[in-house]
């Protein structure tokens, strides 16, 4: 499980996500699907983000 945000939000540009906006060190991230538009929000820069914020990013993504 990839726990480095730079690495997590260069998977989720090559993935189809677009940035929606910041807000100090969160970055939003969207993707609209056929069911509606996924949300994705990453603290980054962070280097080591704990493991249970990298899981519930990655289900937010669809990639679990």
């Amino acid at each position: 499980m990839e726990r480095d945000s730079r690495k997590i939000v260069k998977r989720l540009l090559a993935d189809g996500f677009v940035l929606a906006g910041v807000r100090g060190s969160h970055h939003k991230f969207t993707r609209t699907e056929a069911a509606g538009v996924r949300v994705v929000i990453v603290p980054h820069p962070k280097k080591d983000l704990p493991l249970g914020t990298a899981r519930a990013i990655a289900r937010q993504a669809g990639w679990l």
